[in-house]
């Protein structure tokens, strides 16, 4: 099968607005001159777009017009490596995801524990941060939560109430295996994030084995929230300075 066939057929499987690059496509080395000409003849009859340089996508069609990928989409190429996550997009962009708030941030911090990731992708720019841990596709929805608890003083237009309630919703649905992982995980975290996770399972009886968040905290120490004690009333006892 010539090489602009076996690119179409794959293209043509591709859910629209799927972003992709060479080594998506089931190509040999040896034959990337010749994908990068019938890439260029699709790109003429607009079935795929040029995201930047390398990089493509199979647009969405609308009564609209053509829509571009979201933002998960077009960073994609960068959480992954051989087809692993080693990736996943932190901070501001991942808490207004959330519904944690309304503000979009310019640049998009991209978490990675072995490398510094930097993208530049359309209008796009991502930025490195570290990671506590490897990042997995087993773990990283939880790396998400324990950030988002990280950074809970500093989340713009915050609503404690709903924001809590968002993260006993989320620790609800968890399996009992997912839960010991995520405090296992949070172990890594500042002593910050082990305290409010703690809290927040207590608070609403999360079944969970809280006695390593508990054993891993100094007794002397305090963490300050941006939360009301009426909110969170058993804080006290994780050494939680509240509102």
């Amino acid at each position: 099968m010539r090489v602009a066939q076996k690119i179409v057929q794959q293209i043509q499987q591709l859910p629209e607005g799927t972003t992709f690059d060479y080594q998506t496509l089931i190509v040999d080395r040896a034959e990337y001159a010749a994908a990068s000409k019938a890439l260029e003849r699709l790109i003429k009859k607009e079935i795929i777009n040029r995201l930047s340089s390398g990089v493509f996508y199979k647009p969405k069609k609308t009564v609209f017009g053509t829509l571009m990928p979201n933002e998960q989409e077009v960073l994609k190429i960068y959480l992954f490596e051989d087809g692993k996550r080693i990736a996943y997009i932190t901070g501001v962009s991942l808490y207004n995801r959330l519904g944690l708030t309304t503000q979009i941030p310019k640049i998009i911090k991209i978490a990675c524990r072995d490398k510094r990731i930097f993208a530049s992708v359309g209008n796009i720019r991502g930025k490195a941060v570290k990671s506590y841990v490897d990042v997995t596709d087993d773990n990283y929805y939880l790396l998400e939560l324990l950030d988002a608890l990280k950074d809970f003083n500093q989340i713009p237009d915050l609503n404690p109430e709903s924001a809590l309630t968002l993260f006993a919703n989320k620790l609800n649905l968890l399996s009992n295996k997912e839960l010991n992982s995520l405090i296992t995980i949070a172990l890594k975290y500042p002593p910050r994030v082990r305290a409010l996770l703690g809290a927040i399972l207590e608070k609403f009886n999360v079944e969970s084995n809280i006695t390593a968040l508990i054993n891993s905290l100094n007794p002397f120490s305090e963490y300050q929230f941006n939360i009301p004690q009426t909110l969170l009333p058993n804080g006290i006892s994780w050494k939680l300075k509240l509102k």
